[in-house]
């Protein structure tokens, strides 16, 4: 068997991390050969040196890269389009990642997606491109890959619902008074996963699991109602799909990403990985489920309604929600302000088509303006 080449975007974050992990694992399957990074030279020469991938791109201009490596954004589109990579494993974060996504299914390779914005800003100029251009997606979300895995071929005519499973965040049980105090510091506090900033304050805010929804959408061909969130706090069962008939299959395992990222690199083969985390069920004697508490965490609903609204909506939520992480980040605005730039973006700039990458553009880059001046920044 000769090996097939892995492309690994946004290698240094915590899927990508995750990703070479496994990789490693199953060096008889598959060979990395391309690397990209945002702007951590010193982890991303020491992937370099592991691994030995034929090319190495490195985002962040004035990073310093070392010699032979590719710099600037430019990068993503040239690992994802190389002629020895037949997977892209894109664990870009944020918008960013479209380009590469689009280029990648253009040129016919399969995209192992951890980047969900990019079918939430286009998903339709997405699915099209896979169509023109012979790629595919393979979801890599630990929630898409239970989705994915409960279907086992069957079509969406067959499917009543997808309910996805929400961990409910660091304030599942806060009250609303707290929640208008929470810090960066309490936010980051994931319960179950370990992520990176950006998205683990969208598990915050629950904004992640609405990003889920629309990725759901575009992914698996189901209408909006659907699809439902419920929490879940120990993360154990990672979604539930139920049948025309009545019946309702879950995927379960552990909290890792390592499963989700193998299934998308074999999907639909299964391999044996002896490394992979084991699942106890003696340790999980009790399971729980809650309804989502809507009022006190609205960019859920949000990003739901924008879903269903279409057009530049999703565009224009997931910017939206960006650049107010950004700020929140950066100690510039509160916790619940957040989910109000996403709803005042989505009143003032969610009018536009997304028929093109243009368009799509233009709707995010102006509720990312929006969101700027709403906070006079």
């Amino acid at each position: 068997m000769t090996p097939r080449g892995v492309a690994v975007l946004g290698s240094t974050g915590s899927v990508g991390t995750t990703a070479l992990r496994v990789l490693a694992r199953h060096r008889d399957r598959f060979r990395v050969a391309a690397l990209t990074a945002f702007s951590n030279t010193e982890l991303l020469a020491a992937q370099a040196a592991e691994f030995g991938p034929s090319y190495i791109g490195i985002c962040a201009n004035g990073s310093t890269p070392h010699a032979g490596w590719t710099e600037g954004s430019r990068c993503l589109v040239e690992a994802a389009t190389r002629a020895d990579v037949s997977i892209v494993i894109n664990a870009i974060v944020g918008a960013a990642g479209l380009d590469a996504t689009l280029a990648a299914v253009t040129a016919g390779k399969r995209v192992a997606l951890a980047n969900k914005e990019t079918l939430v800003m286009a998903g339709a100029l997405v699915a099209e491109a896979c169509r023109v251009g012979g790629g595919e997606l393979v979801p890599v979300d630990s929630e898409h890959s239970a989705i994915l895995q409960c279907l086992a071929g069957r079509t969406s005519s067959e499917v009543r619902r997808l309910v996805l499973t929400a961990s409910g965040g660091p304030f599942r049980e806060w009250t609303p008074e707290r929640l208008a105090n929470a810090t960066i510091a309490d936010a980051l506090q994931h319960p179950t996963w370990r992520m990176g900033r950006k998205i683990s304050i969208d598990s915050a805010t629950l904004a992640n699991k609405a990003l889920e929804v629309i990725e759901a959408h575009f992914l698996f061909g189901l209408s909006y109602d659907q699809i439902e969130v419920v929490v879940h706090p120990q993360s154990i069962v990672h979604s539930f799909v139920e049948f025309v008939d009545g019946s309702v299959l879950a995927q379960m395992g552990t909290p890792s990403m390592e499963l989700p990222v193998l299934y998308a690199l074999t999907h639909p083969e299964r391999v044996s990985d002896e490394q992979m985390p084991r699942f106890d069920p003696v340790a999980w004697p009790s399971l729980t489920f809650e309804r989502v508490r809507m009022d006190d965490f609205p960019a859920l609903a949000l990003g739901m309604a924008a879903g269903r609204r279409g057009g530049a909506a999703p565009a224009v939520y997931n910017a939206a929600n960006e650049q107010a992480v950004s700020l929140f980040l950066d100690n510039r605005i509160r916790f619940m302000d957040v989910a109000r730039a996403i709803e005042s973006a989505l009143a003032a700039c969610a009018h536009g088509p997304s028929d093109t990458r243009a368009a799509v553009m233009r709707a995010d880059a102006a509720a990312r303006e929006h969101v700027l001046e709403m906070f006079a920044c």
